[in-house]
């Protein structure tokens, strides 16, 4: 085969060649050019970079984004790799998609700020309204125990202080005069009898004194009265009255001259060194309430000085109407400056353990779940799933989502949430959006974003490199 015929056949099997290699190219789509005039094979030669903040700018270099400024990353394309064939390096760059990133400029016009998550002890502070009562416990009534006529009244005004060692009035009744002279009598009777050699004399005489004492006391005379009245030898035509304890008048019902029966009430009275606060206090927050608690009490009548009492009884019924459980707060009353019927604030402190806290702000609350916005690295945040527990004015209690020492946004989150759904990378307040992926391989956006103007001369961005 002479040398002419050798070069012939060489190139008739790399032109074969090529053809079949084009023909392959050809039929597999490779070779079909897109809108921007790029074959695939060319989109496969060349790495292509985005924005995370803006996905529309595309470039072909590495080097920042033209609108915010950032570091451009790898653009990934958003068609799911077959299974087992997603590189480490696409796993990271999809992690990053996923994360919101938010320049210098940004963080300054939302005041996004950021705090270290810390396990701190929680006071969950309960804010209840009350009314000061009676303490029943310390209140009493003066009743007549004979019927007869008041002479004189003692006190004569609502109001007074009454000692129960003082009497508050005088009654004047035949029964009981009637009464004293039996027993003068039947003392008498004993202290001649008692000489008798006959024993069963003798215990006749103790018998009839013993017996007109009982009455006597039935009346409501004392045992010091009574022995006033043996020493004097003579009957009382008054007899005085006396309060079972020291306290306020709260009641007069009787004047001076009245003829009163048995029973019947003449005074109430009132112990007001010690009261009851009854507060009210919401379904939802009751739980927290036990007996023995602390409570502070604050009047307007004395804005700068508390009250200090506890929590003595829950009532176990609930009032249909406000929805509330009233408590019940024993408390000292030192100067009266507590007065039955008055409103007052009552604060309840119900420690809650440690755990960590943060600030209401910082959790969003979508209905479903609750997201919080965790600083991954210096101006990217990810979001969090957590669980919270109790909250108190402008503290909440995270059970679990996040770890002691990582940085939350504590203000700012909502825009770190439309930034996201911007980027269609999910956010807090829009938990199970879905948006497809236009084709192409572009990423995903809620919109299609406007084309941008073209720039003004002297001046202005160069979007020359945006590609819609």
């Amino acid at each position: 085969m002479t040398t002419n015929k050798k070069i012939v056949l060489f190139l008739t099997v790399i032109i074969l060649a090529a053809a079949a290699v084009g023909g392959w190219l050809y039929k597999t789509g490779w070779l079909m050019k897109d809108k921007q005039g790029h074959t695939a094979l060319e989109h496969a030669a060349k790495v292509l970079y985005t924005c995370s903040m803006h996905p529309f700018i595309i470039k072909d270099k590495p080097g920042t984004c033209p609108i915010c400024g950032m570091e451009l990353i790898k653009k990934v394309e958003t068609a799911a790799p077959a299974k087992g064939t997603q590189t480490a390096e696409q796993k990271q760059q999809a992690a990053m998609i996923a994360q919101v990133s938010v320049s210098p400029t940004q963080r300054v016009m939302a005041n996004v700020a950021t705090a270290e998550a810390m396990v701190q002890t929680l006071d969950k502070e309960i804010n209840a309204v009350g009314i000061v009562q009676y303490d029943q416990s310390r209140q009493s009534k003066v009743t007549a125990w004979i019927a007869g006529r008041i002479d004189k009244l003692h006190v004569d005004k609502v109001g007074s202080y009454v000692s129960k060692d003082k009497p508050v009035a005088e009654v004047y009744s035949p029964d009981l005069l009637a009464t004293q002279q039996e027993y003068l009598l039947a003392v008498k009777s004993r202290d001649q009898l008692k000489s008798s050699p006959i024993p069963a004399i003798a215990q006749n005489g103790e018998g009839l004194v013993a017996s007109a004492r009982q009455r006597l006391m039935l009346f409501g005379v004392k045992e010091s009265q009574i022995a006033a009245l043996e020493k004097a030898g003579k009957p009382n035509i008054r007899l005085p009255i006396y309060t079972p304890l020291s306290g306020i008048v709260i009641d007069k019902m009787v004047q001076e001259g009245q003829y009163v029966n048995v029973g019947d009430a003449l005074f109430n009275i009132a112990d007001l060194s010690r009261v009851w606060v009854e507060i009210e206090v919401y379904e939802n927050e009751f739980p927290n309430i036990r007996v023995g608690q602390r409570v502070e009490i604050r009047s307007q009548s004395f804005p700068d000085r508390p009250f200090v009492g506890r929590v003595s009884f829950i009532y176990p019924f609930l009032d249909p109407k406000t929805r509330t459980v009233r408590v019940r707060v024993d408390m000292p009353n030192p100067g009266l400056k507590l007065k039955p019927d008055m409103f007052v604030n009552a604060v309840i402190k119900v420690p809650l353990g440690r755990s960590i806290v943060l600030p209401i702000s910082a959790v969003m609350d979508t209905g479903k779940r609750q997201v919080v916005w965790v600083e991954s690295q210096p101006g990217m945040f990810e979001p969090r799933d957590v669980r919270v527990g109790q909250r108190t004015d402008d503290r909440i209690q995270i059970l679990s989502g996040i770890k002691p020492r990582d940085k939350v946004a504590v203000s700012g989150g909502y825009l770190i949430d439309s930034e996201a759904q911007l980027q269609g990378s999910g956010g807090g307040s829009m938990p199970g959006m879905k948006m497809d992926a236009p084709k192409g391989g572009q990423a995903p956006s809620p919109q299609q974003p406007a084309k941008p103007a073209t720039p003004q001369k002297g001046g202005g961005m160069n979007m020359d490199d945006m590609k819609m």
